[in-house]
């Protein structure tokens, strides 16, 4: 794949890149020069446990992502699933 450097020093990742690596507007990227090569890395993210917790203002149960998980932290089907396989 190939990109190029615009004016400003921005480099437009292509979308395929970006849907393989699950990356999204406004993410982070660590920046690090190997053996000659720029090399851009996607910060690493722990593991995403989906879970049923209670609400503490409506008391009714919700679905989280855990804590830490962040604000634009995404939960695919099968962790649905097995979240709600585990509700009573």
């Amino acid at each position: 794949m190939r990109t190029k450097l615009s004016s400003k020093g921005q480099v437009v990742l292509p979308a395929g890149l970006r849907r393989q690596l699950g990356l999204r507007a406004g993410d982070g990227l660590e920046v690090g020069v190997e053996d000659g090569s720029i090399v851009l890395r996607p910060p690493r993210r722990g593991r995403i446990r989906a879970r049923i917790t209670t609400d503490p203002v409506s008391g009714l149960p919700v679905l989280s992502a855990g804590r830490g998980a962040g604000p634009h932290a995404k939960l695919t089907s099968r962790q649905v699933k097995e979240a709600l396989a585990e509700f009573p």
